[in-house]
């Protein structure tokens, strides 16, 4: 494990030393196809950050007390630590896409490459950094910001950074490629370490690297929820026109029951509720564009088919005749509810380039994902909050549940130049005190 020495980061975070962890034994399984859902959600990209105050929780925990459970953690998830091929990248390949294989797609070659950890300092203390709240991209920060590519085959599925604060505390921080799974599999797959690193037999776990084709009628344009880009080659990010941040903040439980109080005939949930206010929020903001289109991506973990990497999630849209702007909360939020359009089948099965995540404004709903799972010494994180990159300039917005299940917390990746706007809207409606 070759310890390298980057250059200091600007802000408070710097010192950043990357290592590499591999599986503690050689991965018998050659290659690991990517299906169609995998691929696309290719240009996208998780960044999670799991906080961890100062105290017994992180007492003695350096780099090396984490990485040494990786090992073994990647021997059960050895496709984490293999790299993007594409079929003519070597001979067997190119073989198999001659005889028909299903090899024709990119595929993940299982060669042990391993996962990348990057060991960084934060100038400030934990609450200082939580506190802030005119923090703007505190996730990409805190999460090693790479993508897939231009040379795919040195390229790691994921990263793993480890942030220690001034004060003790520590930050966790995934950069996970989403073609290797969505937001539900990372985190299962992140809570499995965690069961290992607490000297625990973790979930078994179903990993399946052959993928059956599936038939999809071929869709002549690209459906509502997505907008067509590419031809992608090697490095897989869609470019955007404009600079893009990642802003988050805590909608509290008081906040929660006022929105729910004031907005009761909507009879919709929080994430349909919270969803609602940004909507009408950023098309207040964007006076010169209409948003009556919004792509909506839910995790159902009732539905899952049992495979511990998969994209699993389900896309869709829903549309309104009428002004955004100038539309009641309850009115959108019942739209949300009520006039979903399901396209997952129509989108897995594009033959294009595609972004989902900001192709319209895009809401998440990660309320039913295990965020707080990722256990050190039994306590679990004070406080975990999801990002993304590759979001088109439309924006996304992730609603997650907060740390005791009573309020959410809200990221929101917009065009950098809207993230004030949306502050200020904010704090004088959905996050004004009480």
């Amino acid at each position: 494990m070759g310890l390298e020495k980057e250059a200091a980061a600007s802000g408070a975070v710097h010192g950043h030393r990357l290592s590499t962890v591999v599986p503690s034994s050689v991965t018998e399984v050659e290659s690991y196809e990517l299906a169609e859902p995998d691929l696309a959600f290719r240009l996208h990209y998780l960044r999670g950050v799991y906080y961890y105050a100062a105290g017994e929780a992180v007492r003695g925990v350096t780099t090396k007390v984490l990485k040494d459970p990786m090992f073994p953690w990647l021997d059960a998830y050895y496709p984490v630590a293999g790299r993007v091929r594409r079929p003519a990248d070597d001979g067997a390949a190119a073989d198999q896409q001659e005889e028909g294989g299903a090899s024709r797609r990119p595929y993940v070659k299982c060669n042990d490459c391993g996962v990348r950890i990057v060991e960084a300092q934060c100038d400030r203390s934990l609450d200082e950094w939580l506190r802030d709240d005119h923090a703007v991209d505190r996730v990409t920060q805190l999460c090693y910001d790479k993508v897939l590519g231009p040379e795919l085959f040195f390229s790691p599925l994921l990263y793993v950074q480890v942030t220690n604060f001034k004060c003790g505390a520590m930050a966790l921080g995934f950069s996970w490629a989403h073609l290797i799974g969505d937001v539900a599999s990372a985190t299962t797959c992140f809570n499995n370490w965690a069961q290992i690193l607490a000297g625990r037999k973790p979930d078994a776990i179903t990993v399946n690297p052959v993928k059956e084709p599936q038939d999809f009628a071929p869709a002549a344009a690209p459906p509502r929820s997505v907008r067509q880009v590419g031809p992608i080659e090697d490095y897989w990010l869609a470019p955007t026109g404009v600079d893009m941040a990642c802003h988050s903040f805590h909608v509290t439980e008081p906040m929660l029951k006022r929105l729910q109080q004031q907005e009761s005939a909507a009879a919709a949930g929080a994430f349909e509720l919270i969803s609602a206010v940004l909507w009408q929020t950023v098309a207040k903001i964007r006076v010169n564009k209409e948003v009556k289109t919004v792509t909506v991506v839910k995790n159902d973990m009732s539905a899952r088919s049992g495979n511990s990497l998969a994209n699993e999630q389900k896309v869709g849209y829903v549309e309104t005749g009428l002004p955004p702007a100038k539309t009641d909360v309850s009115e959108l939020a019942a739209l949300l509810v009520k006039n979903l359009v399901d396209e997952t089948a129509a989108v897995v099965g594009f033959p294009g380039d595609v972004i989902i995540y900001g192709a319209n404004l895009t809401f998440v709903d990660m309320e039913q994902v295990d965020l707080y799972g990722l256990e050190i010494k039994g306590q679990r994180p004070a406080h975990v909050e999801y990002g993304m990159a590759g979001v088109g300039e439309e924006g996304a917005v992730l609603v997650q549940p907060d740390a005791d299940g009573r309020g959410r917390v809200v990221t929101a990746v917009l065009p950098k130049d809207e993230v004030g706007s949306l502050r200020a809207a904010l704090g004088c409606s959905l996050l004004q005190a009480p």
